[in-house]
């Protein structure tokens, strides 16, 4: 099973979140979606649903509306 903290990197003021009893969302794709969201805290907590034993991406919520933001204008290369 996956640690059930998240690891803080350096010069990061992230909090060091519990997510073992975190209730992940699936992407709107349904059951092909392999990405997966949790709110924890105030946070917003991004995972691979295929490899969850991989450490999750933080976002405090204004990184979260960033990305979002971005990912919708298509900044992003997903080839």
């Amino acid at each position: 099973m996956a640690d059930s903290t998240t690891d803080q990197l350096v010069g990061d003021m992230r909090p060091d979140l519990d997510l073992a009893t975190a209730t992940w969302q699936s992407s709107a794709r349904g059951s092909r979606g392999n990405v997966q969201i949790a709110f924890v805290e105030g946070y917003i907590a991004l995972r691979d649903r295929r490899d969850p034993d991989v450490p999750a991406v933080i976002f405090s919520p204004g990184e979260w509306r960033a990305f979002m933001l971005s990912a919708r204008a298509g900044e992003f290369d997903l080839t």
